[in-house]
């Protein structure tokens, strides 16, 4: 639990039980009430719609005179560098301001804690009435909270330029529960917060109203266990912050395909079920058995490689075409290795059946090995015991290569200095 001294800055923003004198109020427009709102420090003025009549009412009892409606359009392209039209947008939310002195104070706060032009115009676009927050009530503390996170100062104006939610967030009451929650999902802070800087809604979705769900349905109903669930949240969190009656008809899909729930797989089905469009995996479903796939192919290739459903319709029927056309595998054979349909085409399949079929022309390549075998190896040991020991005789095997984009400068050296230290390290062990 996080202990941190944020008491100026932990109301939400517009919360009227952080001042006494409004709870006395109803909310309603009128001159007294936005006055008292636009005096709170922790007011949030985009939560209440008070309109313009109401304001040029209030002036005229004050005898003042109501300054241009259209002063924070001027100050939006002047001061933030925004286009007229943009600048029009998102002053809408800004309408109750009759002065330019907390939007002056949030643009200078947000300049020295390292925020550029463009950094501050993604965080206006995405929340405008950020240029109504106190400073040092309200936006100074969540600074200093993602600080104390451990967050540097550059992951700071990433975080805040990608997640601009978080300066309405109360410290305690929403953004902690929401880190907790995520922490024990991802089993680690560290886990958190590389996410947390490059995604742009990891904390505006309700733990209440979509995580908790979503987690209780997989658990308790679907009966996956929460560890199974984690490992697919850690490489995609988007997936279990869906809204639940999404969730539950992405379960009806992966149900009609067959593949039983307490399957290995089941959880990175659904997750490429997530990623890609209903028609799409219809699609996919459609062309793989035009192959010829019995039921049990299908099924065995699915559960081996669910990603495979996520692929575009015409990438999968070239991979399908180019193994079988070419390579001269039958459909069985591909269901039963379905995990050569995951793999790049043209960076990997297609160059490594040519090398094979170069040296094979040439009467190089005598042993027999099946093609699966070689498309896994990786780039440095594809390179090691395929390429390499035949360069000086068949020099087009590293043009091949090349095109495929693998790099030339292969590790024999490291891996040799690789093998020294392991046998230092070694002999240190056993001397000991």
């Amino acid at each position: 639990m996080f202990v941190i001294d944020c008491s100026s800055g932990n109301q939400e923003l517009g919360c009227p039980s952080c001042c006494p004198l409004l709870p006395q109020w109803r909310l309603r427009r009128s001159a007294p009430y936005s006055a008292a709102v636009a005096s709170c420090p922790c007011s949030k003025p985009a939560a209440f719609e008070i309109s313009s009549s109401s304001v040029d009412a209030a002036a005229a009892v004050g005898g003042a005179k109501s300054p241009d409606p259209h002063f924070m359009v001027e100050y939006l392209v002047n001061s933030c560098g925004f286009s007229p039209s943009e600048a029009a947008k998102f002053s809408k939310p800004l309408a109750h301001l009759r002065s330019t002195e907390k939007p002056d104070a949030v643009l200078n706060f947000m300049r020295s804690q390292g925020l550029d032009g463009a950094g501050i115009r993604k965080v206006i676009s995405s929340r405008p009435n950020c240029l109504c927050c106190n400073v040092e009530a309200n936006l100074a503390p969540r600074f200093q909270f993602l600080r104390d996170l451990g967050l540097s100062e550059s992951d700071i104006v990433d975080a805040i330029q990608n997640n601009s939610a978080i300066l309405g967030l109360n410290i305690h009451r929403s953004f902690v529960p929401k880190l907790e929650m995520w922490e024990r999902l991802m089993g680690s802070r560290e886990h958190v917060l590389r996410h947390f800087k490059k995604t742009t809604w990891f904390f505006s979705h309700s733990v209440e109203k979509r995580i908790h769900p979503n987690l209780k349905f997989l658990t308790d109903e679907c009966g996956i266990p929460e560890e199974r669930v984690s490992m697919i949240v850690k490489s995609y969190p988007h997936f279990i912050a869906q809204k639940p009656e999404s969730l539950r008809a992405l379960i009806a899909r992966a149900d009609e395909l067959g593949i039983p729930r307490h399957s290995q797989m089941f959880m990175c089905l659904l997750r490429s079920l997530h990623r890609v469009s209903k028609e799409t995996v219809e699609a996919n479903v459609e062309l793989l058995r035009s192959f010829r796939w019995s039921e049990s192919e299908f099924l065995s290739a699915v559960k081996q490689s669910p990603n495979l459903l996520s692929l575009s319709p015409e990438l999968l029927r070239r991979k399908m075409e180019f193994l079988i056309n070419e390579v001269g595998y039958v459909p069985a054979v591909i269901a039963d290795n379905s995990r050569l349909l995951l793999h790049s085409l043209e960076k990997r399949v297609i160059p490594r059946f040519r090398v094979l079929e170069m040296l094979n022309t040439e009467g190089l390549w005598t042993r027999r090995g099946k093609f699966v075998y070689f498309v896994k190896l990786s780039n440095a040991k594809f390179m090691e015991k395929i390429v390499l020991p035949y360069k000086e005789k068949v020099p087009e095997l590293l043009d091949i290569m090349r095109v495929a984009g693998v790099s030339m400068e292969f590790e024999r050296p490291v891996a040799v200095l690789i093998r020294i230290t392991i046998g230092l390290v070694l002999t240190h062990f056993f001397c000991i």
